[in-house]
């Protein structure tokens, strides 16, 4: 796939919370809304309270409650944001008030709706719609308490996690959910499985043969890392050419997981590599030969990376590591708005912003570069992005 060409008057008169009230405007509405929303009294409303939220995200100077109250005292701040000073009380007190199931609903629907792209060598990956599964601690502050979790060497430990399914075929994200630390991430994922879908996913998702019977039920395909002490019964050997011989691969076959019967999986096809960067790999999966060679069945998960990148965009790029509100629904606005911030960049560029595309918008909200200045220096990053996809 490749990117469309970039539209400059487009891009000049583009601004993200601009777009981001009008998505919440069509998109989905609060399920059950706060009674305090409705008083007319209210002068702080949700759209300016999240829109506040997303300009303190990504404004390079704001990093505490009181840093985003004093910024509200800024003419250009109230002119363009929220319309009104905003103490730190009030903008802390609309944590409690905000659904953040209307965000996770406006995130979904709009990540459907997105058309993205991504640069892939082999077409015979884009067969299915791969989906990889994976989640991803960001690290709570102390006094977040709801967040504890875990014993160890260590002690326990504080954290808020965010469950992902990643689209890989258009390099975006999919669904999210977001819990405590504690949550399971085994549980989670299975309760937003659909009906022929193809997911991929590491040895952690791979630990109960029986989910792999459950997937195949659904009419779902499949490729997980097993971990290196499963225990396999070899019911077929199956051929493995040269050329996979060359990528590491020495040995395929079908088999049943699992030392005791009453724990074994369905009948699933299992593949051996010996990669040089990542040592030994057992790969397990439901598609046959025909469907998927041994080394489709590689690069398949080798491309489950990409959600690893996505997690490491989130926290280096968005610096989402730092939190803003720290209740736990104060903790999932703040991450399904980078979500939604994430998807509404690639809706725009068609990619998602690098580390200079985000400072150049972080000089802008700052003051110091011009409209005219930003559009020019996104068309630079976005030519240079262009010429790496072709």
């Amino acid at each position: 796939m490749s990117l469309a060409p970039i539209d400059q008057s487009k891009l000049r008169h583009w601004s993200l919370l601009e777009e981001f009230s009008k998505v919440l405007r069509e998109r989905s509405r609060p399920g059950v809304a706060h009674r305090s929303l409705s008083d007319p009294k209210r002068l702080f409303e949700a759209q300016d309270y999240l829109r506040l939220f997303l300009f303190a995200l990504f404004n390079p100077i704001v990093r505490t409650l009181r840093g985003i109250s004093s910024a509200t005292r800024l003419g250009r701040v109230q002119e363009e944001v929220c319309r009104q000073y905003v103490s730190a009380s009030t903008f802390s007190e609309m944590q409690h008030v905000i659904n953040p199931e209307w965000l996770q609903r406006v995130f979904e629907d709009l990540a459907y709706t997105t058309v993205g792209s991504v640069r892939t060598l082999d077409p015979r990956l884009l067969q299915e719609k791969w989906l990889a599964q994976d989640g991803s601690i960001f690290q709570a502050l102390p006094r977040m308490a709801w967040a504890l979790y875990g014993v160890g060497p260590k002690g326990q430990a504080k954290g808020v996690r965010l469950h992902l399914t990643f689209n890989l075929v258009e390099a975006k994200p999919q669904v999210a959910e977001i819990t405590a630390g504690i949550v399971c991430e085994r549980k989670v994922w299975r309760e937003k499985w659909k009906k022929g879908q193809a997911y991929v996913g590491d040895r952690h998702f791979a630990q109960d043969y029986k989910v792999f019977e459950a997937l195949e039920a659904k009419g779902c395909c499949f490729v997980f890392r097993l971990k290196d002490n499963v225990a396999i019964a070899i019911e077929e050997e199956l051929a493995v050419s040269s050329q996979e011989r060359a990528d590491g691969i020495f040995r395929q076959a079908w088999v049943r997981l699992g030392a005791a019967e009453k724990w074994q999986s369905g009948r699933v096809r299992v593949v051996w590599v010996d990669s040089k960067t990542k040592g030994p790999m057992i790969l397990v999966t439901n598609l046959t030969v025909e469907r998927a060679t041994a080394e489709l069945v590689l690069q398949i998960y080798r491309w489950r990376w990409q959600i690893e990148l996505f997690f490491r965009w989130v926290k280096c790029v968005l610096h989402c590591q730092h939190w803003l509100a720290e209740s736990l629904a104060g903790a999932k606005i703040q991450l399904y708005l980078a979500l939604i911030a994430a998807l509404l960049f690639q809706l725009h560029f068609g990619v998602r912003p690098n580390r200079r595309m985000m400072e150049l918008l972080q000089f802008y909200f700052w003051g110091i570069a011009t409209a005219e200045e930003l559009a020019r220096g996104m068309e630079r990053e976005l030519t240079g992005l262009l010429a790496k996809k072709r």
